[in-house]
């Protein structure tokens, strides 16, 4: 704690505080049910389930992954965050009043009540180790280096300390306990990387500049097609697909939506959480740009210390606590998600399908149980990381694209037609997760490909093209299988797509209500049109 004055340590101490209370409340509210443990009683409103989307999303690997890419090679890497805006607003509009009609706790018994039971295995399973590969692991190490750069600790005893303390309100207060932390969280986010970002930016000579230290491309959004990381046409055929699996089928964010009151307040709080996705490119990207200008130990490759440097060197004290709060609000936001989002899957869809006869009481015990496996199996995985991009963000972003094309492609099309089969989804995830591992074994191991081979051309594809060739692939076993076997029973699609959705008459306050959620849909729209011919 050297590096902290005793102003730093009472604002930390005071954000702790306030986080146990809440954490509290929300544990004596807490009913020992199963809808009230996973889904906090279905009564959340859209401020908190926006809040705790952004809050949820915003973990440490995008304070330090974002920073640290930023640092790399400028604003590019913003356009995930402004993709998710328009990824929000197709949750919201057409993935959320299916969600919320068919009362499911999961997404996997979604894919099951849209398929059948073997989709609802696969997607449970992959979705268990697909957040121990890239959220829990990516959270913990992200959070190490962090607390490791504020407090001298190493990363193993950082990561461990930060587990023990999230995982202490998750535990005992479930979904409800993490939303509405998150909502504080949220708060203290936001405002401790905003100051970080205004003083930053102060230290460098404003936005003039910070142009000055940085070379011109670094301001610019839109890369050529072979840029290595961010290509133009991987962000406008690839990045979109992951977005629909991020935001639409993930368990992880969509778990919010089905905490909602009901579809017009999951509605208003994507819209909510869509306006504050504007804000990381200016409070996580900007800052690692300054990073790089003022350090040049940032700017010669230690991208992913370009965050911890801003906190450690540049802040007086007490800002530098309210930021470090920030970023512990950010890592124990997206890990208690994580610890929940893994806890439902693992209870709803492997023990209750085993033990369906499970009492309510017994169901929620489980659910605390599961965390401990996880954490240990997120540890393990941390050493092999390095092995896939240096820049943790990349990291992120490239381990989902293996795994996301084929969970999109059955999701979207699966409430978009009532054609497509059960055995058509199967076949399409079994063959999109092999042909997504061989991609991760070829460029686990493409130092030792020979050069000019097929399998190095494999590993070579830029993520972001391989998502959407793996898309294009999924989609065309999705569509080729279903129609060479027998439609789906009427019964089996009613109310899970669009086409056999029955209507109901609309009240004039509800046709209110859906007039100014289109309003404030369409004017986020035009915001981050606008923000992108800026920064064109």
């Amino acid at each position: 704690m050297s590096n902290l004055h005793a102003l730093d340590l009472i604002v930390i101490a005071g954000y702790f505080l306030i986080l146990l209370g809440i954490g509290y409340w929300a544990a004596r509210r807490e009913k020992n049910v199963s809808s009230d443990y996973f889904l906090a009683g279905r009564d959340v409103g859209w401020l908190a389930v926006g809040a705790s989307l952004f809050a949820s999303n915003i973990g440490s690997e995008h304070l330090v992954g974002l920073a640290g890419t930023g640092a790399a090679s400028g604003l590019a890497v913003g356009h995930f965050e402004w993709l998710a805006c328009f990824m929000l607003l197709l949750l919201g509009w057409l993935f959320v009043p299916f969600y919320l009609r068919s009362g499911v706790y999961t997404m996997p018994e979604f894919l099951e009540r849209r398929f059948n039971s073997a989709a609802r295995w696969y997607f449970t399973w992959v979705s268990v180790i697909g957040y121990v590969l890239t959220k829990i692991s990516v959270t913990l190490f992200a959070g190490g280096v962090v607390m490791r750069a504020v407090t001298g600790m190493d990363l193993y005893t950082s990561a461990s300390i930060l587990i023990v303390i999230t995982g202490l309100y998750t535990i005992l207060g479930g979904l409800r306990a993490v939303i509405y932390t998150e909502v504080m969280q949220a708060v203290v986010l936001i405002v401790g990387s905003a100051a970080l970002a205004c003083l930053g930016l102060n230290a460098v000579g404003g936005w003039s500049g910070l142009h000055a230290h940085l070379p011109p491309d670094f301001f610019s959004m839109w890369k050529p097609a072979n840029h290595p990381d961010f290509p133009w046409t991987g962000i406008v055929f690839g990045a979109p697909i992951l977005g629909v699996w991020y935001w639409c089928t993930d368990q992880h964010i969509v778990q919010r939506v089905l905490a909602a009151k009901n579809v017009t307040d999951a509605r208003r709080g994507t819209v909510f959480a869509g306006f504050l996705k504007i804000l990381p490119v200016f409070i996580f990207v900007l800052p690692g740009m300054i990073a790089a200008a003022l350090y040049s130990d940032v700017r010669s490759g230690a991208g992913d210390s370009a965050y911890p440097a801003l906190v450690t060197r540049l802040l007086p004290a007490g800002f530098k606590g309210l930021v470090l709060a920030g970023m512990l609000a950010a890592l124990m936001s997206s890990l208690a998600s994580a610890f929940n989002s893994c806890s439902t899957l693992l209870t709803w869809d492997v023990y209750r399908k085993v033990r369906p006869n499970a009492s309510e009481q017994r169901l929620v015990e489980v659910g605390r149980a599961s965390t401990v496996i996880l954490v240990g199996l997120g540890l393990a995985w941390i050493p092999f990381m390095k092995y896939i991009s240096p820049q943790l963000y990349i990291y992120l972003q490239s381990v989902q694209a293996y795994i996301a094309p084929p969970i999109a492609a059955c999701f979207l099309f699966g409430v978009l037609s009532k054609r497509l089969t059960g055995a058509a989804a199967v076949t399409t995830l079994l063959v999109g997760f092999v042909v997504g591992a061989l991609r991760l074994g070829l460029e686990l191991g493409k130092r030792h490909l020979a050069s000019g081979s097929v399998w190095a051309w494999i590993a070579g594809i830029n993520f972001l093209h391989f998502a959407a060739l793996l898309f294009v692939l999924s989609t065309a076993i999705l569509v080729g299988v279903s129609l060479a076997m027998p439609a789906p029973s009427a019964a089996q699609v009613k109310d899970l797509t669009m086409q056999t959705t029955t209507v109901s008459p609309v009240s004039a306050e509800a046709t209110h209500e859906r007039r100014l959620n289109l309003a404030a849909s369409a004017a986020l729209a035009a915001v981050i049109g606008v923000l992108w011919i800026v920064f064109r």
